[in-house]
């Protein structure tokens, strides 16, 4: 069988290809191991000066992860969803600290743990196939994989919009919103890897040159509006403030926004409000994990996947169902720490 991460070295870089095409890239437990395997011999490796992570073939970088399995281990003992969650958190932290430079090539669908892979990259390069979400309050679940950290750091209020909407932005909007370093050509993408082959201790400036002109970030025209509309971070106060607007943009973000669990969103809420004044990475990965751990068993995430992604219904059941039943004790339980010897641990620094 193909491995689903294809891991070598050419000259001076070390390369990681997702190849799982099938489902878009999405990451399981196994491939998480498999590139924290190569990353952790890699930085102790003098031959390897710099690393690039892409997608060997197919419509996509990374979907996510496989959240199938996380739903069916979460409706058990939730064991095979932590060990995951662990795994995955630990890569998201190695590439977050790693000594060497990283580039991630954001080129088609980067969602989920797409992202979680990517933002800790020194250069991420997006292109004009980037299709960049992270949509988990669709599914009962929350911006995860540093999600609260990341999303808490972007200009304004985006952050919370695209933590409670699951907004898709494009390649451009990435750009215009430095969650990509870079904009390039698709086409372009073979010859850039080669060309920092060439030059690695130099990577921003082979990189530049392969810069395309960038059409006009579509979010630009909202930020303003995103500003206000998403300002509190009380649900109820978001949806208040979209009704009154009543213009077009806000009639949609509404409709949206009424779709997606009433719980996640206010997850998604108090997790970003708490990664804003975090100072240490490795502290937003375990309060993420402890979060994931008790969320994977809610009924609001078995429920969320089996309408999207198993029956395809596309008609979830949220309970609560509306946002003023989910209490400060109902989140105040989710997030509450794991016990001793249960807690996520990084990778130990090289």
């Amino acid at each position: 069988m193909t491995p689903d991460v294809l891991t070598s070295i050419e000259g001076p870089v070390g390369r990681i290809r997702l190849n799982r095409p099938k489902a878009i890239h999405a990451l399981t437990r196994e491939m998480c191991e498999a590139m924290s395997a190569a990353l952790l011999a890699w930085r102790e490796d003098s031959r390897v000066k710099a690393v690039v992570i892409d997608h060997a073939e197919g419509r996509g970088f990374c979907a996510g992860g496989d959240v199938v399995m996380l739903a069916k281990s979460g409706a058990k003992d939730a064991a095979d969803a932590k060990a995951f969650f662990h795994a995955e958190y630990r890569l998201n932290h190695l590439l977050f600290t790693y000594p060497k430079p990283t580039v991630a090539i954001i080129d088609g669908i980067t969602m989920g743990g797409g992202v979680g892979i990517s933002l800790p990259c020194d250069f991420r390069v997006a292109t004009e196939n980037t299709r960049f979400a992270m949509p988990e309050t669709g599914i009962g679940l929350f911006p995860d994989v540093g999600g609260g950290w990341y999303l808490s750091r972007l200009p304004g209020r985006v952050g919370q919009f695209m933590a409670l909407t699951g907004a898709r932005l494009d390649g451009a909007e990435c750009k215009y919103l430095e969650l990509a370093t870079h904009y390039v050509d698709q086409s372009c993408l073979p010859d850039l890897i080669e060309r920092i082959a060439k030059t690695p201790a130099r990577i921003g400036g082979a990189i530049g040159s392969f810069t395309a002109t960038l059409p006009d970030p579509r979010i630009a025209a909202n930020v303003i509006p995103i500003a206000k509309l998403f300002a509190s971070d009380r649900l109820e106060d978001v949806i208040a403030a979209l009704e009154a607007d009543d213009g077009d943009w806000a009639n949609t973000e509404l409709a949206t926004l009424r779709s997606k669990s009433p719980l996640s969103c206010k997850v998604s809420l108090r997790l970003l409000a708490q990664g804003a004044d975090r100072t240490d990475f490795a502290d937003e990965m375990r309060a993420e994990y402890a979060l994931a751990s008790h969320v994977v068993q809610t009924h609001d995430f078995l429920e969320g996947v089996r309408a999207l992604l198993i029956d395809k219904d596309n008609a979830p059941n949220w309970e609560p169902a509306a946002p003023e039943e989910v209490t400060d004790d109902m989140l105040d339980r989710l997030f509450a720490p794991l016990p001793a010897g249960e807690e996520w641990t990084p990778f130990p620094q090289a």
